[in-house]
């Protein structure tokens, strides 16, 4: 996104997201990065452990050896996503000054998420979120846990710029963050839907609408 930056410092955001999981060995690493780009395809319900054993050139007893069951390869796909998402937008949005240029950062990083080479489908939290929101239970958990992670964390972005005098004291840090994550699913969603359309540049308009009424007049 070509969005101007304003200055600040270099202290680190502290975010509210669920710490890394434990990792196991390359072979189990390789299986959830396999199914990943797998669940972003078909979704986790229609994800078999024939077909992610295929993938992996695993038996099914082979496969049932790392997880157990589908259910516990779905609770730890999304797992996977979450550290994944960590790595790719949220850690090297860090590294961008506090205030404006961290939330633009976080922006930017996050339109590349839905690109990404091993997420052949898009957004993995997007799918699940369409799959399970009326679907109670630990898969359904983990979902909203990680939506409203990220929620809060473009909250406390968009708060930490009105702290650095990048964004006026009246914003209502919740509703910026609420708009950004509305205007970033839509993309989502209408990129795929509709290919020809220039769906980036209106979302960007969009957002560079939330920046500016955003930020500090003086």
């Amino acid at each position: 996104m070509d969005f101007p930056l304003a200055g600040g410092s270099t202290t680190v955001l502290f975010l509210c997201w669920e710490g890394p999981m434990t990792r196991g060995d390359e072979a189990h690493e390789h299986i959830l990065d396999q199914a990943l780009g797998l669940a972003s395809l078909e979704g986790l319900a229609g994800l078999s452990i024939g077909r992610v054993a295929s993938a992996v050139g695993l038996s099914k007893s082979g496969f049932y050896a790392h997880f157990g069951s589908k259910e516990r390869l779905q609770i730890a796909i999304l797992r996977h996503a979450s550290d994944r998402f960590v790595e790719q937008v949220v850690a090297p949005a860090l590294k961008a000054p506090r205030g404006e240029p961290r939330v633009i950062a976080l922006l930017r990083f996050w339109e590349a998420w839905a690109h990404a080479d091993f997420l052949p489908g898009g957004c993995p939290f997007l799918v699940a979120s369409v799959e399970l929101d009326d679907q109670p239970g630990p898969l359904r958990e983990l979902v909203v846990q990680a939506q409203a992670d990220w929620l809060d964390t473009l909250a406390e972005a968009t708060r930490i710029a009105i702290a650095e005098g990048h964004f006026h004291a009246q914003v209502d840090a919740d509703q910026v963050a609420y708009e950004l994550f509305s205007l970033a699913y839509g993309y989502h969603f209408q990129a795929r839907l509709f290919p020809s359309v220039d769906i980036k540049t209106r979302l960007h308009t969009a957002i560079q609408a939330v920046l500016d009424r955003a930020r500090s007049t003086s």
